[in-house]
């Protein structure tokens, strides 16, 4: 490929997005976005570069980038995959694996029965039992005193969200999961770059998961990670990714050589046909799905890890703007601060209406909304009072047993601590908060 063509190209984009960053937001005009993708012309140059390489599958950028991230979240291993929806589909459906823990359908896993739906949807989809708990309102994370009491009922894991960023007490956490013999695994989406006493969020389970969906840490446009504590993990994990195939050899120029990394590729590899030589790439050791990223995202993920430490300044620093901005109006809100031992780097600024008779969610979003600062409610809320789920437990034992869950389907939202926010951006935010709240002081 001609390299001087290709160097044009790449100039060219990284002149139309310098034109592209030199706009300036224009309040009232232009919206706030809550979140979106933290980049600059490297990542764009670095997907095109990728394209023009013409290997579009998974390569040696995803080989790159499968050694450098598990450390994010306290791990040596891990794989790549399409989505952080798919990395907790992963987790869950490994508990399955015959090479794993051969958990049998029905097996009880508790979850929290508020948050976003792939956290829980994976439990339903392999046939096994949710096992719902309520939650705390002030941290919006699941209630320790209702895990401990599920725990005790006999269940062998738990999986749960650090919920934007800011961690359960993870010393009462691993006490329940030790002595009660569960299986701990972390969903870590909202949550890379947080820590507990010193160690990362991703460390404590058995698995961690994590999403390059835009509104998250770092982007690949779509992505996910499933970051595991061994190298055998990791081997079930790529299958269940890889249509359950058995090929353990990874890496492009693995598919030029005619017996793989291995040596041994052409082998009698099928039990029940002990004569038979057999290609180990049509082997299947497992059940599995198609979640293979494309070499593309992760050009992108490497150049994103490139930010990751500006962008986990910057998110901290906006949620400390927003705290001096909401800190006046402390009457009326449940304020999102830091569980103790914890250094969270903030997905999002979480604001809990204590008094709903004195305003509706609706009524301070439509406000902020109307002036183009977008809002977000806190995902599903409880999520048996949705469509999908009602079949699970009928409306009123959902609200009378899930109050707090409930609490925040009417009267939670929350606010992007991202770093495309900008300083003139909280300004305005700062401005538009007093204009609202002057009608109740």
């Amino acid at each position: 490929m001609n390299k001087n063509k290709v160097d044009h190209i790449l100039n060219l984009i990284s002149e139309l997005i310098a034109e592209e960053e030199q706009s300036e937001w224009v309040p009232e005009k232009d919206w706030i976005k809550y979140s979106g993708p933290y980049f600059d012309d490297k990542e764009y140059r670095a997907a095109i570069q990728c394209l023009l390489n013409r290997w579009l599958v998974v390569g040696d950028k995803t080989r790159i980038f499968e050694r450098k991230f598990p450390s994010y979240l306290g791990k040596k291993h891990g794989i790549l995959v399409n989505s952080g929806s798919s990395a907790n589909l992963l987790m869950i459906s490994m508990l399955k694996s015959k090479r794993w823990l051969n958990l049998p359908e029905k097996s009880k896993i508790i979850t929290p029965v508020a948050g976003f739906p792939t956290t829980v949807n994976p439990i339903i989809q392999n046939n096994f039992k949710t096992v719902f708990v309520d939650i705390e309102l002030d941290t919006l994370n699941l209630n320790l005193d209702q895990l401990e009491e599920a725990a005790k009922q006999g269940a062998s894991a738990l999986m749960f969200a650090h919920t934007l960023g800011n961690p359960p007490n993870m010393d009462r956490v691993m006490d329940i999961v030790k002595q009660y013999n569960l299986v701990l695994l972390e969903d870590c989406c909202d949550a890379v770059g947080s820590t507990y006493d010193g160690r990362a969020l991703g460390s404590f389970g058995e698995l961690a998961s994590c999403s390059f969906y835009p509104a998250h840490h770092i982007t690949m446009g779509e992505g996910g990670f499933v970051a595991s504590k061994t190298h055998a993990q990791e081997v079930v994990l790529r299958s269940l990714r890889d249509w359950g195939r058995g090929c353990f050899c990874i890496g492009p120029k693995a598919n030029a050589l005619k017996n793989g990394f291995c040596g041994k590729r052409f082998s009698r590899w099928l039990p029940s046909l002990p004569e038979q030589i057999f290609d180990h790439k049509y082997i299947y050791q497992e059940i599995g799905y198609n979640f293979k990223p494309i070499d593309l995202q992760a050009a992108m993920g490497l150049e994103q890890l490139k930010k990751i430490d500006e962008i986990e300044f910057k998110r901290k620093e906006n949620y400390e703007r927003l705290l001096k901005i909401f800190e006046p109006y402390e009457e009326f809100f449940i304020i999102p601060r830091a569980t103790p031992k914890s250094s969270p780097s903030w997905f999002a600024f979480p604001l809990t209406i204590k008094d709903p008779s004195l305003f509706r969610r609706s009524r301070i979003t439509d406000h902020y909304e109307s002036y183009k600062i977008q809002t977000r409610n806190y995902f599903a809320g409880n999520i048996l009072l949705h469509p999908a789920y009602q079949h699970l437990l009928d409306i009123e034992s959902s609200v009378k047993k899930y109050p707090m869950a409930t609490k925040v389907t009417t009267d939670t939202f929350f606010l992007g601590t991202s770093p495309v926010i900008t300083e003139a951006q909280l300004d305005y935010i700062e401005e538009k908060t007093h204009q609202f709240m002057d009608q109740f002081i």
